[in-house]
């Protein structure tokens, strides 16, 4: 269980992906929290990988986020087109590895094809619905996400704002400042 009234931890965030029609929409907010202080509320947890062609976002400590896209982004080499794969190889890494074993943070990658959830407990995971939420709020936008999507007139993207809002209202650790990116 997290204790987040220890001061001396990052925590909090939220990160949602919605495959939808073809589509897929991944949105982050911008809050990194210290304990009970908002240090900075326009925060990049999404980025483009892979020449573009895949978008990844993280919960979790920031250092150690850019330390699995980087190790993402060499398997992604290794492996071109192969999102599953690198992202099972990087798993592997990030289980055995003493280093990367004591990293603190999720992911969620998306490409064309495939929605994934990463984890540090050797975790590779398809949302069988094309929806996945990580962080303090990825529970409260998972379900707005998973109510939404039945709505036939909104798309991944609209879906994604909607549910993020919605977190960011319930989630005192994340916060409306959104970005989304689409495939």
């Amino acid at each position: 269980m997290i204790d987040h009234r220890d001061s001396s931890k990052l925590y909090g965030t939220t990160i949602l992906s919605v495959r939808k029609n073809g589509k897929v929409a991944i949105a982050g907010d911008g809050q990194v929290s210290f304990g009970q202080t908002v240090l900075k509320s326009n925060a990049k947890k999404i980025r483009k990988l892979g020449n573009g062609s895949i978008i990844g976002g993280f919960a979790g400590a920031t250092a150690d986020a850019f330390t699995l896209f980087e190790r993402l982004e060499s398997k992604l080499d290794q492996y071109p087109n192969q999102l599953m794969r690198a992202c099972v190889e990087l798993a592997k890494d990030w289980r055995t590895d003493k280093y990367l074993r004591r990293l603190e943070a999720m992911m969620i990658v998306v490409d064309k094809n495939i929605s994934l959830l990463l984890t540090g407990n050797g975790d590779v995971l398809e949302p069988e619905d094309g929806i996945a939420g990580i962080g303090s709020g990825g529970n409260f936008a998972l379900a707005a996400a998973r109510a939404l999507n039945s709505v036939d007139s909104l798309s991944a993207e609209e879906i994604v704002k909607r549910s993020m809002k919605i977190a960011g209202e319930l989630c005192v650790y994340t916060n409306n400042n959104i970005l989304i990116e689409t495939l």
